[in-house]
């Protein structure tokens, strides 16, 4: 109704002639003295909902960089062919069983060649499949597709065969995919059935790596050795966190998975979090009571801790839709403790 002038509420029949019904911003054509103007107010259900679309990637250019050390990469192994065959000719030309010898062993380091090859390419695979999952679970987050999530839990099942584990939850989550659900709940109770097991055990190995770290680099007498066993422990923490997620990457994929992990701590801010999380610890007065040493074990360690936390992020093939995000305040009580650090 026209808001020009304060009345009580009243109700008017839309087929007296003294009330005339019109458009929102549109002026009845033959406004009569004492007439009555109704506007209906559009139906709050015909309003478009907001959807959040997805962010945009950014399209690759020509690597020139990936160019050159391909090419380079070439050359060398030409290189080693033509001297590994000139070595043979030369063993056949001295004795016929050293040719033959020699023969052999390059076969047989041509056929590790390939095994390795296969399972590095195999391992990247696995990699670009998880992401590619959570990419999807995104999707379906946003649009409520039920088909593209009914897919999805299908491949999320099929990708989690080889985690016995997870068998009871399997069955579960394959007895709801007849049931009329929507895509993003779906998504939701998969993550729910799937992801919460793998999530308590990435905390328990994020914990126990964070305490290695800092219990190790609080006695270590050398800084180079900090340096070496804090690398070593991080590498390693990344790998366990792939296997458990179904990643189970290569020499190759963990190269490709570490860059990810350090580019998400850079991102998020990792180093800030930790300072404020320190901050938070010398206002309850537990750093004034630390050596030096001790306190740069237990930054060490909360370092490792937040690397582990991007690498849970970055290994995981479902994103946090369900289930809290772990963070690094949960993990300092596991870290404070001594003897549950089993790995």
């Amino acid at each position: 109704m026209s808001n020009r002038k304060s009345r009580k509420p009243a109700a008017f029949d839309l087929r007296d002639p003294d009330v005339i019904v019109t458009e929102i911003d549109t002026p009845p054509a033959d406004r009569r003295m004492g007439a009555v103007v109704v506007t209906p107010e559009p139906d709050a259900a015909a309003v478009p909902a907001p959807v959040a679309t997805p962010m945009a990637t950014r399209r690759r250019r020509w690597r020139w960089g990936a160019v050159f050390w391909s090419a380079a990469g070439a050359l060398v192994m030409l290189a080693l062919g033509l001297a590994v065959t000139h070595l043979i000719e030369d063993l056949f030309a001295r004795t016929p069983w050293l040719g033959t010898a020699g023969l052999a062993l390059a076969a047989v380091a041509a056929l590790a060649l390939l095994v390795i090859l296969t399972r590095e390419v195999l391992g990247l695979a696995r990699l670009a499949t998880i992401e590619s999952l959570r990419r999807r679970a995104d999707a379906v987050l946003v649009s409520d597709d039920r088909a593209a999530a009914a897919s999805l839990v299908r491949d999320l099942l099929s990708s989690t065969q080889r985690t016995p584990q997870l068998a009871r939850s399997r069955a579960r989550l394959q007895s709801h995919l007849g049931d009329i659900i929507d895509g993003a709940d779906l998504v939701r109770l998969a993550e729910r059935e799937l992801m919460a097991p793998l999530d308590d055990e990435a905390r328990r190995l994020v914990a126990a790596a964070a305490q290695r770290v800092s219990v190790v680099t609080a006695v270590s007498p050398r800084a180079i050795v900090d340096m070496l066993f804090v690398f070593v422990n991080a590498v390693g923490l990344v790998r366990k966190l792939a296997v458990l997620y179904g990643g189970r990457p290569g020499t190759l994929g963990l190269i490709r998975l570490m860059r990810h992990v350090v580019s998400h701590v850079a991102v998020t801010g990792g180093i800030a979090a930790t300072d404020s999380l320190i901050q938070q610890m010398i206002g309850h007065g537990l750093a004034a009571r630390l050596s030096a040493r001790l306190g740069e074990g237990m930054l060490n360690g909360l370092l490792t801790a937040r690397l582990g936390l991007a690498a849970i992020d970055a290994t995981r093939p479902m994103p946090f839709a369900e289930l809290r995000r772990p963070a690094l305040n949960d993990l300092v009580g596991a870290m404070l403790r001594t003897g549950d650090g089993k790995d």
